[in-house]
């Protein structure tokens, strides 16, 4: 028998509380779950933080696994909490009696916390799943908002209709059909965690229907053609010098400045080569731009057989670890860059001016192997915006398709498509989950040679030929060539036997002989007469021959004059 009693706990303060002080006393005051209003005193914790003072009466009883429980009944009436007490104990009794399952029972706890506890504790299963902290972050904020704007305080009142309504309102709003998806995504992936851990006894989103992102696509991108990648490492490499030697603002836009120190222009041509470097290796591997910035000089093979880089799981977007294979020039690039760093990065460490970018050397003459291939600048699209609009290369063209930082690595996969690289083999390249995605959104037709890989096809001219002219005119028998130059593959010659299925006698009959046969035999000799075809089909009018029992006039057959 379970029992009630009075006692006086701490939780945290709603975020939407209002603090005042009444005779003396600090109270904090806010609007509940069902939107009444509530009042409670505030006391500080032990981490410094105000906390609501709960007088409630709290319920001691055992549950149907025959643990002692105590919970609270968040009644600040004795009766009102035996009722609560008396639902509890009647729970117990259900799994004791085989009616619920102890994960049924554990539902029904979860469905009146807090949304907010739920959200906290899925953040942590996705930290120990290894998940990125700014996607930890995105998640957080897109769950946040949903259960802000569609009501879901509690687990209890999560439901599907008003998340499609939410989704309604958004798109009559202009969000994206993308968007809206990634919204989709994260709660029903929330929503299945907590199926997973007994939260929720099923997924109340998952008939929820996906928008289509085809009818609604906001960003395209659009590879670059070679002539473009060509101008577009040549101003990459010469745009930082330009730049700092020619005057950008003001009345004297344009005009040249003073001349640099030596170190400023090495400095700035070094800039100028990285810039280029990190657009070249992008376009030739296909590497995303978090997954370049994650290179280190260790993850570089650059001397082997077969050059490649080693992208950790940890830096891949798949979470699967891979060898990007290294064409053979950018592999000559990349030892001439590593090179030429740890020369920097020596000078640097020996002048006191060393790169934020450039750990010390702990050996003259190898870097370090945690050192960063790159210093990939979080600006990237803004600088790469620049060097298009400094090579006269249009950033949208007319079928509003724009160019990116990621539309390198579309360039990566139409420049393999191309190349005539077999279509498995330019998903391997590419990384991809499927071969849809490589062809049909990271290959831009229009940049492929279907006009060369027509020229491929057979010739079939419309102007007939003598010979088969010929053989036209024969055919209506107004030809007087030889019958031996009449389509000798098709037509049988009278140098040979020929079998004939319906006729399969090859010689003449004596008529003297045999008058019946006569009259019905056909010769293969085209200078031969033929007799009537009347008088062969009306054979079983003829008198048979002696042991041959006559026709009968029900079989005789009539034919027509014509």
């Amino acid at each position: 028998m379970g029992t009630v009693y009075k006692k006086s706990a701490t939780r945290a303060l709603s975020p939407d509380a209002e603090l005042f002080v009444r005779k003396g006393e600090r109270l904090a005051r806010w609007k509940d779950a069902k939107g009444q209003t509530r009042t409670a005193p505030v006391t500080t914790g032990r981490d410094g933080k105000d906390r609501i003072v709960a007088r409630t009466f709290m319920a001691k009883y055992r549950d149907g696994s025959g643990i002692v429980r105590e919970v609270t009944t968040g009644c600040r009436d004795e009766t009102a909490a035996r009722q609560v007490l008396a639902e509890l104990e009647r729970r117990a009794d259900k799994v004791r009696s085989g009616i619920r399952t102890a994960a049924e029972d554990a539902v029904v706890d979860h469905l009146a916390t807090p949304l907010a506890e739920h959200i906290e504790a899925y953040k942590q299963h996705q930290t120990a799943s290894g998940v990125t902290r700014a996607r930890i972050r995105e998640n957080e904020r897109q769950l946040r908002r949903i259960g802000a704007e569609c009501g879901f305080r509690r687990l209890a009142e999560l439901d599907g209709g008003a998340f499609v309504r939410w989704l309604t309102d958004r798109q009559r709003e202009g969000m994206a059909a993308a968007t809206r998806n990634e919204y989709r995504k994260q709660l029903v992936a929330f929503a299945n965690w907590c199926v997973r851990t007994n939260r929720l006894v099923s997924n109340p989103f998952a008939n929820v229907p996906k928008a289509d992102e085809k009818a609604d696509v906001r960003r395209k991108r659009r590879s670059l053609t070679e002539d473009e990648l060509r101008k577009l490492l040549d101003v990459a490499r010469s745009r930082p010098l330009v730049d700092k030697q020619t005057i950008r603002r003001g009345k004297r836009k344009g005009e040249a400045t003073a001349e640099l120190r030596p170190a400023t222009i090495a400095q700035l041509e070094r800039l100028g080569r990285e810039r280029a470097l990190i657009y070249k290796t992008m376009v030739l591997t296909g590497l995303r731009k978090n997954e370049l910035a994650s290179l280190t000089v260790g993850q570089l093979h650059l001397d082997g057989p077969l050059p490649h880089a080693e992208l950790a799981a940890a830096d891949e977007k798949n979470r699967e670890g891979s060898q990007i294979p290294l064409r053979a020039d950018l592999a000559a690039d990349l030892r001439d860059w590593l090179a030429e760093k740890l020369q920097t990065m020596g000078d640097a460490t020996a002048s006191g001016t060393a790169e934020a970018c450039l750990p010390m050397v702990a050996r003259p003459d190898r870097l370090p192997a945690a050192t960063k291939v790159f210093c990939v600048p979080c600006g990237l699209v803004r600088i790469l915006d620049r060097d298009l609009k400094r090579a006269g290369i249009p950033k949208t063209d007319e079928r509003g398709r724009t160019v990116d930082v990621h539309a390198l690595r579309h360039s990566f996969g139409t420049l393999l498509s191309k190349g005539g690289v077999a279509p498995r083999t330019a998903q391997a390249a590419m990384r991809h989950s499927t071969i849809n995605l490589t062809m049909n959104v990271y290959t831009d037709p229009k940049l492929l040679d279907v006009h060369g890989a027509l020229e491929t096809l057979p010739s079939l001219p419309l102007s007939a030929s003598s010979e088969t002219a010929r053989i036209v005119v024969s055919r209506t028998g107004t030809d007087d060539l030889p019958r031996s130059q009449f389509a000798p593959g098709f037509a049988p010659t009278t140098d040979k036997t020929v079998q004939n299925e319906s006729f399969p006698v090859k010689t003449a009959v004596d008529a003297k002989a045999d008058p019946r046969r006569a009259a019905i035999a056909v010769t293969s000799y085209g200078d031969e007469r033929k007799d009537s075809l009347t008088r062969a089909v009306n054979e079983s009018r003829l008198k048979p021959a002696g042991g041959v029992e006559p026709p009968t006039p029900a079989l005789r057959m009539r034919c027509s004059a014509d």
